[in-house]
């Protein structure tokens, strides 16, 4: 019987590979698979390939267990410009931090949770679910709510009852 041997490209798509916690399928590029990890934008993906010299362009799957523990400690503490950093001047800290998965997301709560105890404007947006940066609100900013005042209910006339549908 015939096997067919598998190329390199085959076994690296059947490959997926762990980075904080986060699954990455291993025939995307490793620019495009950090950008999967919550918190790490294309800006911070680029970075980490040019520090690390990775190639950006290289399949994920092919990354070796060296490789991926050099990428996951650099991504919990990147030594780059303050500018690249996701939580710049930290409210309790007062210090430049780069905050993933999880974290990002209980600090960004947190962060509401505060606005809304101070009641500033934010807060009270936050709290009644407007939005909260200025945009418009006649149109564009409902979500999947109740729709207009001019919506009605069909009404049937079966016989002399009238039956709503």
């Amino acid at each position: 019987m015939e096997q067919k041997q598998k190329t390199d490209e085959e076994r690296y798509k059947e490959r997926m590979i762990r980075i904080l916690s986060e699954d990455i399928e291993g025939g995307m590029t490793v620019y495009a698979g950090l950008t999967k990890i919550k918190g790490v934008s294309w800006g911070l993906a680029n970075a980490v390939c040019k520090v690390l010299k990775i190639d950006k362009n290289r399949k994920a799957g092919s990354l070796t267990d060296m490789e991926i523990k050099k990428i996951s400690d650099f991504i919990k503490n990147p030594q780059l410009p303050s500018f690249i950093l996701n939580r710049r001047f930290d409210f309790e800290t007062g210090k430049d931090k780069h905050l993933i998965g999880t974290d990002l997301e209980l600090q960004k709560e947190f962060d509401i949770k505060r606005l809304k105890k101070i009641k500033s404007y934010k807060g009270i947006r936050h709290g009644a679910g407007l939005p909260v940066r200025g945009q418009r609100t006649k149109s564009h900013f409902r979500k999947n709510k109740a729709k207009g005042a001019g919506i009605k209910k069909k009404v049937k006339t079966v016989g002399s009852y009238e039956k709503k549908t």
